[in-house]
């Protein structure tokens, strides 16, 4: 069947003369061909992530186009077409030669588009779309993945990124785009000279950092704090930068071998704040100035990580369960006053430390599935009932959110925040470790890790396929000597309790994740990854110390390593 597909692109006389060259390479090598064209390049909730090259199973200008062909139909569906649409990207190949595609198929459907001039953060383009008053937003960008990938990732109106119910409405228009290659795009002279391609930039990194001076807390305090921060070849440096010295942070080192947007990502080997290694060079340097604290965003600038010293001089880098909770409680702590109806959201497989420290401000917390979209979500429906007043919404893997002018995860406002957090306890003789054995000794040692199988391919997507059916359908007892007290499989949306039997709705959109709730507060979950070839493994324990807790740890990964190996 994928071998009609490659017909269609072997005998189309107008493709892409890079593209028809690299098709031409793979025909030598039969399974990247069959890779390249066994499916289409899937439009999910979270819009669409690939490897560049030919084929339907590709990032290229032809599934692109097919993409913003189905957000033009989406767009005209919801009579928002003279709002037009914003569009960012970043710094990886082809990003702006996509966002200016993207922008091309929505002229030909009379949309205007406002596409900024170079790479832009996430999160800007998040709040570019709010303070236009577009219709839908774009950005162009595969975050930390791999440099042969990039991506397509669809906003609606209110800046966050498609909820299920709208989510579906696109990827059905996207799916009746029967013939990408057919798919037509105006010419760009021609809309600028219409006014359907408007440059933007400037008016908008200005209404942003002004934004931005509303995540301050404390604005008095004194902000002695010596900062290493590297973007990690990415789209942060300007506004991070821009934005700590607004905030009032002087001593601001940037870690200049990795400032330089560079889609090969080239002095790391992995773009990830979350990867330890992405920290070798802000460590270096750390040490060479005696730096409090060391930030490093990814590529579109929506996740943070952060680094510290300890007493021994050498920096931990803290994970972003970790970074949340010390957020979140100085937020909560060190504000003036909280509203009675506050509220933390975060998502089913981030630490459950972010719940106890909101339970003892009175601020209640409510969980999402994973992705911020979610989290976006529930902002805009709070902020249209008034039920509840937004105070923070975070993840593990990095992504938080402190004001909601964006409706993303934003990494610019973290590293403003945390650089404020960071000069309050250095105020107080303390460094962030020692407020998080603070926060561990108040409220229990809660500790998490995260595993992850890369299973690429068609062979691939099997693989975690069966992972998932087989725990899915399971009569696991325990894990690491704790009984299994409740089951979730958000696939069915149904909770079972294990003791009795009995089971509950769970009020969650349907997804692919289970997650078994183990007693005192232990749990462990599965979920394969809605963006990459990965399944992912999630644990999380709580015991009265970090010995018990290292130890808690690996007998829950322990069986649920001994029973992954068995099946692979």
């Amino acid at each position: 069947m994928w071998k009609n597909d490659y017909n269609r692109w072997k005998e189309f006389t107008e493709l892409d003369a890079d593209l028809a060259s690299k098709l031409e390479e793979l025909t030598s090598d039969e399974q990247s061909l069959e890779d390249a064209f066994y499916k289409n390049l899937e439009f999910g909730t979270g819009g669409m992530r690939g490897k560049l090259g030919p084929g339907t199973n590709r990032m290229n200008i032809y599934t692109v186009r097919k993409a913003a062909e189905g957000l033009a139909t989406y767009v005209n569906d919801q009579g928002l077409s003279n709002r037009g649409v914003a569009i960012a990207y970043d710094s990886r190949y082809m990003s702006k030669e996509f966002a200016v595609e993207t922008a091309r198929v929505l002229g030909h459907h009379g949309i205007p588009s406002y596409v900024f001039t170079s790479l832009r953060p996430t999160p800007e383009l998040s709040f570019a779309v709010r303070h236009l008053n577009a219709a839908a937003g774009v950005v162009v960008t595969a975050s930390h993945n791999p440099p042969e990938y990039n991506g397509f990732k669809a906003y609606n109106e209110d800046g966050g990124q498609l909820p299920p119910e709208q989510a579906e409405i696109m990827i059905d228009f996207v799916n009746k785009v029967e013939n990408e290659l057919k798919v037509e795009a105006a010419d760009q002279l021609e809309l600028e000279e219409k006014g359907l391609l408007r440059w933007i930039d400037d008016e908008v990194d200005a209404a942003y950092l002004e934004a931005l001076k509303g995540v301050t807390v404390q604005p008095d305090i004194k902000k002695d704090l010596s900062l290493v921060f590297t973007p990690l070849h990415g789209t942060a440096r300007d506004l991070v930068e821009k934005g700590l010295q607004q905030s009032g942070f002087t001593s601001i080192h940037i870690v200049e071998e990795q400032a330089k947007p560079d889609p090969e990502f080239t002095t790391v080997a992995s773009p990830n704040p979350e990867e330890h290694q992405a920290f070798e060079m802000a460590i270096e340097q750390g040490k060479a100035i005696d730096a409090d604290l060391l930030m490093a965003t990814d590529p579109d600038a929506d996740r943070l990580g952060i680094a510290v010293p300890n007493e021994n001089g050498e920096y931990v880098v803290l994970t972003g369960n970790q970074t949340g909770a010390l957020l979140l409680d100085y937020i909560l702590g060190q504000s003036e006053q909280l509203p009675k109806n506050g509220l933390l959201i975060k998502t089913i497989v981030t630490s459950e430390f972010g719940r106890v420290i909101a339970n003892a401000y009175g601020i209640r917390s409510l969980d999402t599935l994973t992705g911020f979209k979610f989290i976006g979500e529930k902002i805009r429906e709070y902020e249209q009932t008034g039920e509840h007043t937004f105070m923070f919404g975070y993840e593990e893997s990095y992504g938080y959110l402190v004001k909601d002018f964006a409706r993303d995860k934003d990494a610019v406002q973290a590293a403003v925040l945390a650089a404020e957090v960071g000069a309050y306890w250095k105020n107080q003789g303390k460094t962030l470790l020692h407020a998080l054995d603070e926060l561990y000794e108040k409220h229990g040692y809660f500790l998490e890790d995260l595993q992850s199988m890369k299973l690429e391919g068609k062979s691939g997507t099997e693989q975690i396929k069966a992972i998932m059916d087989d725990f899915r359908n399971a009569d696991i007892k325990e894990a690491g000597g704790k009984k299994v007290i409740a089951i979730e499989d958000y696939a069915t949306t149904i909770r079972k309790h294990v003791q009795d039997g009995t089971e509950e709705e769970i009020d969650l959109p349907t997804s692919n994740v289970v997650k078994f709730i183990l007693e005192d507060d232990c749990w462990f979950c599965l979920r394969p990854s809605g963006t990459e070839p990965k399944i992912k493994f999630y644990y999380g324990v709580k015991s009265g110390s970090r010995k018990e807790s290292e130890e808690l740890l690996a007998a829950v990964k322990a069986t649920v390593n001994e029973r992954l190996h068995a099946l692979i």
